[in-house]
């Protein structure tokens, strides 16, 4: 699978092609990825993400994590894994700084929406942090809204948690239904 990056706001257009590739957490530049966000938790808050993540958990059918790739280089990645019945969770929503703001987050986050959605799933939800600027307006331009805490940072201060109705889903008074 593979798509052309359109532009971020306020950065340049990537001038290669953009490719997104399913893979699983014993993939080495998943392993690599994965190590980068958790260091850039580390410099954002002090210390790594304490929410575990199985890795059979991002794997179809179950979930998928994807790796964005430049000219083969990995500059991203992230997955969807189940968090309850017709709702999955985004994690690992990460994009190298040399990447950045050239519409590989957008892109990623629009696939793992739509596969979600083609896999019968009706919502997405995900926890963010508020030392997380880049990402909470990347979710802000994509329709996400607040959501109730949930999980190891369900009372944390600063954790800021969102979710969305996946396309073609109408939502019914409190009951999200497709």
């Amino acid at each position: 699978m593979s798509t052309s990056a359109e532009p971020g706001a306020g950065g340049a257009p990537l001038s290669q092609r953009l490719v997104l590739r399913a893979a699983g957490y014993d993939d080495p530049q998943v392993a690599e990825l994965v190590e980068a966000v958790q260091q850039e938790y580390v410099v954002r808050y002090g210390g790594r993400d304490a929410m575990e993540v199985d890795p059979a958990e991002v794997l179809p059918p179950l979930g998928l994590l994807l790796v964005a790739e430049v000219d083969g280089a990995a500059v991203g990645c992230g997955a969807w894994r189940v968090h309850a019945p017709g709702t999955v969770e985004v994690k690992r929503m990460y994009v190298a700084p040399q990447a950045r703001r050239r519409g590989v987050a957008e892109t990623v986050l629009a696939r793992l929406e739509a596969t979600a959605a083609a896999a019968g799933h009706r919502r997405v939800v995900l926890n963010s942090g508020d030392r997380q600027p880049e990402a909470l307006a990347l979710y802000a331009r994509a329709g996400y809204t607040p959501v109730a805490g949930y999980g190891v940072y369900a009372d944390a201060p600063g954790a800021v948690f969102l979710g969305k109705q996946l396309a073609g889903v109408v939502e019914e008074g409190s009951e999200w239904v497709s």
